[in-house]
């Protein structure tokens, strides 16, 4: 069984920063790719930011320059920096990673529950 934990939402000032965490859990052989999403109430939700086990990273435009994604391979762990915070940024932030459990079984994305960063006055 393979669980994802976010951590480190909360309420933010405009112009504020934050750090969320993601660890990974379980019966894990290995982790690939591993990604933030989030989703605002009414909208769809997207791809925040991303990071292979590479350190490869890529964000959305609306994010870049603010946001900082990093993980540490060793604790299965991702986090994201979220520097100048504005209030559209505001959504519940999910985790997200591709992980294999065992050497003769393909890799599954797996989802986090989710942790809510609101950014307001």
């Amino acid at each position: 069984q393979v669980q994802l934990v976010e951590s480190g939402g909360g309420l933010v000032q405009p112009g504020g920063s934050l750090r969320l965490s993601c660890a990974a859990s379980g019966s894990i052989f290995e982790m690939y790719a591993m990604r933030w999403y989030r989703q605002a109430p009414g909208k769809e939700r997207e791809l925040v930011a991303g990071i292979t086990s590479g350190d490869s990273t890529i964000y959305a435009d609306s994010v870049k320059g603010r946001f900082t994604i990093s993980r540490d391979n060793a604790k299965r762990t991702m986090d994201l920096r979220m520097d100048s915070l504005k209030p559209e940024d505001t959504a519940v932030y999910y985790c997200n990673a591709d992980i294999r459990i065992a050497l003769n079984i393909g890799s599954k994305t797996y989802w986090g529950q989710g942790t809510q960063v609101t950014v307001s006055s």
